[in-house]
C-alpha cells in the first residue's frame, strides 16, 4: 500500500512539474508571456472550456472513471453549439437578454434531460448515447442557423467580453466563480459524496440505499446546464454562434481527464480540471506566441489522453 501512495504521488508531483516547466520554458522563449495582460487574456479565452470541462468532470464523477461504461458527455461540444445557436437566433430577433439567457440554459438542461434519459432509463452505454445526442445538437443547431455565422450584440454581451475590476476580464471572474460554487456543491457537500460514492461503488452505494440513478441523472442536468452556460459565454465572445463547436470536443475530454492527475488520489475533482484547462490555455498560448502551428495542439492533446488514461489505468489496477 506505501508503494502504491508512493506512485500515485509521483504522478501528481510529475504533473505539477510539467505543468511547471511548460510555464517557464514559454516564459523563455517567449517574452510577453508572463505580462499580466497575457494571462488575464489566457484565463479569459480559458472559460469556455472550463466550464464545460466542469460538466463533463461532474458526469464522470457521477458516474464512473471508465472510459467505455464509465460516465462520459460526449454532446457538450455540441450542446455548446445548441445553446450558443438559441441565445444569438433570439437575440438577433430582437428578444430581450433575460429571455434569452433562460432559452440558451434551457436548452442545455434539456439535452442534459435527454442524455439523463437515455443513459439511466433506456440503459444507453454513456459513450453512445451521449454520441447519438450529440449529432441530435449539431442537426438541431443547423436547422436554426442555416449553417451560417448569427449575429447576436445586446449590452448583456458586451458587458460578458468587457473587463471586470481591476481591469480582469469578466469571464474569468465567472470561470473562478463557478469553480467555486462546484468545488462548494460537489467536494464539500453531503451531495458530492454521495455521487463520489455513486461513480466509485456503484453496487455498495445501491446496497447502502443511495438513489444511484437518481444521482446519475443528476450529473448529466449538471452538465447540460454547463453547456447553456457555455453557449452564452461562447455568444459573448464571438458576438453571435459560428459553426464549429465540435472541435472542442477533444479539449473538453483531455482537461477532465487530466484534471484527476493533479488530484490526491487520482480521482476527478473541479480543482484539478480548473488546472487542466489552464495547463491547455497556456499550451496554446505560448504555441501562439512562438509561432508554432496550432496543429500540434491537438497531436498533444492526443498524448496527453493516452497518458492520463493509461497511467490512471495501470495505477488504479495496481491499487485494486
Amino acid at each position: 500500500m506505501p508503494r502504491r501512495r508512493h506512485r500515485t504521488g509521483w504522478l501528481r508531483m510529475g504533473s505539477l512539474a510539467a505543468f511547471t516547466v511548460v510555464f517557464v520554458g514559454f516564459a523563455i522563449a517567449a517574452p510577453g508571456f508572463l505580462v499580466v495582460g497575457n494571462i488575464a487574456n489566457v484565463v479569459d479565452q480559458s472559460a469556455i472550456l472550463g466550464v464545460l470541462a466542469f460538466g463533463m468532470t461532474v458526469v464522470i464523477i457521477g458516474g464512473g472513471g471508465d472510459v467505455i461504461t464509465g460516465g462520459i458527455d460526449l454532446s457538450l461540444a455540441g450542446n455548446l453549439g445548441l445553446s450558443a445557436a438559441v441565445f444569438a437566433v433570439l437575440s438577433q430577433s430582437g428578444s430581450g437578454d433575460v429571455l434569452a439567457v433562460v432559452a440558451a440554459l434551457a436548452s442545455g438542461v434539456a439535452v442534459g434531460f435527454v442524455n439523463a434519459f437515455a443513459v439511466v432509463r433506456l440503459r444507453i452505454l454513456p459513450l453512445l448515447a451521449t454520441l447519438a445526442v450529440m449529432n441530435i445538437c449539431a442537426g438541431v443547431e443547423l436547422v436554426l442557423t442555416h449553417n451560417m455565422v448569427v449575429q447576436a450584440r445586446s449590452s448583456l454581451l458586451s458587458r460578458l467580453a468587457g473587463d471586470g475590476p481591476f481591469g480582469l476580464p469578466v469571464l474569468a471572474y465567472l470561470l473562478l466563480a463557478i469553480a467555486f460554487v462546484l468545488v462548494l456543491a460537489v467536494q464539500c457537500s453531503p451531495t458530492g459524496l454521495r455521487l463520489y460514492a455513486v461513480g466509485g461503488h456503484r453496487e455498495a452505494a445501491r446496497a447502502a440505499g443511495l438513489a444511484v440513478e437518481r444521482h446519475v441523472g443528476g450529473s448529466y442536468l449538471v452538465s447540460g446546464l454547463c453547456g447553456g452556460i457555455g453557449g452564452v459565454f461562447s455568444a459573448a465572445l464571438l458576438n453571435g454562434s459560428t459553426p464549429g463547436s465540435g472541435e472542442m470536443l477533444l479539449s473538453i475530454v483531455v482537461a477532465a481527464l487530466l484534471g484527476s492527475v493533479f488530484s490526491r488520489r487520482l480521482v476527478p475533482t473541479i480543482a484539478g480540471t480548473l488546472l487542466a484547462v489552464l495547463f491547455i490555455g497556456f499550451l496554446i498560448n505560448g504555441f501562439q506566441l512562438i509561432n508554432v502551428s496550432s496543429y500540434w495542439v491537438s497531436g498533444v492533446e492526443g498524448v496527453l489522453i493516452l497518458f492520463v488514461v493509461g497511467t490512471t489505468s495501470l495505477v488504479r489496477r495496481e491499487m485494486s
